[in-house]
């Protein structure tokens, strides 16, 4: 006798349980808050580099007590009154609550064991780190500044894009910071590019493939699209590092890839070069 399939397609499944986000993606360890703050956000077992915020990445690079933080008084706006599922005011007002933070980047002053520098670094927890006018407004004032103060910039990337909610608007941002950019050149200073995951599309096709010296955190995706859209456009089989910081080094697109407790001795060490008389 034929079997009957009686199996019902439905939508009403429990949800999963959410994956707690102290949980290692890679080799699935548990950390508390306090043990992942020690091991600046980095896993013990395997090395995987979570997501790290941008004060807390501040509080990691600047001498103690040494960070101004410069025009932190910009706020985005919706000059396009902007909707799509909901209002851009909306997004921009959960993203402050959600982040403290006025847009998804911070820039200031501060000191790298005792040298003088100017800090720009973006937190992807505010709407995916896009680059909107406020982003591109105060990455150009932190090039101004270091310019003025004669003194490198030290920038820390973490971005999906140009945000689109701004249109045209986000898209001008990238000459914007191309030029400021060169304005920072030709003051005869230098820029320090750390790129973390991701680092991509609009951002990385402006202002953070211009450094002087560009590292990497490991696994970082450095591309201007994820490995996904290009297999589907291509229909080809992608290597499995694709546009991972890995890859960007074998091709000669960065300098180095530095593991995050080694960054701020990294840093160091380029600033005592390009202070050092020529």
């Amino acid at each position: 006798m034929a079997k009957i399939d009686v199996s019902i397609e439905t939508n009403d499944l429990p949800a999963p349980p959410p994956k707690h986000p102290n949980t290692c993606p890679s080799c699935h360890s548990h950390y508390r808050d306090d043990e992942l703050e020690r091991s600046l956000w980095v896993c013990g077992h395997c090395g995987h580099h979570f997501a790290m915020r941008a004060r807390d990445r501040i509080a990691c690079l600047a001498d103690p007590g040494s960070f101004v933080e410069e025009a932190a008084d910009l706020h985005s706006e919706d000059p396009l009154g902007f909707f799509d599922l909901r209002p851009y005011t909306e997004r921009l007002a959960e993203a402050e609550m959600s982040t403290g933070l006025a847009d998804a980047i911070v820039i200031g002053q501060a000191t790298l064991d005792g040298r003088q520098t100017e800090l720009a670094v973006m937190d992807f927890a505010f709407m995916g780190g896009s680059m909107g006018s406020v982003v591109g407004e105060k990455l150009s004032r932190a090039c101004d500044s270091a310019a003025e103060r004669g003194v490198p910039l030290i920038a820390v990337t973490s971005s999906g894009g140009a945000r689109m909610q701004e249109g045209i608007l986000s898209l001008m941002q990238l000459p914007k910071t191309v030029c400021a950019v060169e304005d920072l050149h030709d003051a005869g200073q230098a820029m320090i590019v750390v790129m973390t995951h991701p680092t991509t599309a609009g951002v990385l096709a402006s202002f953070a493939s211009l450094g002087d010296v560009l590292l990497a955190e490991p696994g970082a995706l450095i591309a201007f699209t994820g490995p996904r859209v290009v297999q589907q456009t291509t229909r080809e089989k992608l290597p499995d590092d694709f546009g991972l910081a890995e890859q960007n080094l074998r091709f000669g697109h960065l300098d180095a890839i530095v593991p995050r407790p080694e960054l701020r001795p990294t840093l160091s060490r380029l600033l005592r070069l390009l202070d050092a008389p020529q």
